[in-house]
């Protein structure tokens, strides 16, 4: 989704079970992004462990919570929300990385 798709929506327009539909859609999109997420963090996982590097890379998570504190600024989204939804996802990929050793 875009800025320009965020600004069309005119929920005047717009029935309650339309705007639901909406959100499951997106909800839908979410969970998909968080399983290619998940898969690219399992390979990243593979490389490390064939690389005999560690699981917790503190600077890459830095980088990872930085990127996602100015996405939530620039669609102008609770910065705290986000970076706890990420810090979420790390903590699970890490879990995941751990349990492939």
């Amino acid at each position: 989704m875009t800025d320009d798709t965020i600004d069309s929506i005119d929920p005047a327009e717009m029935e309650l079970d339309e705007l639901r539909e909406e959100i499951e859609d997106i909800d839908r999109e979410l969970v998909e992004l968080i399983a290619r997420r998940t898969y690219v963090a399992d390979t990243v996982a593979s490389v490390k462990a064939e690389r005999d590097l560690p699981t917790t890379d503190e600077q890459q998570e830095q980088r990872v919570m930085d990127r996602a504190g100015e996405n939530a600024q620039r669609f102008d989204v609770d910065a705290n929300l986000v970076k706890a939804i990420f810090r979420l996802l790390i903590e699970l990929n890490k879990v995941e990385q751990r349990e492939q050793r």
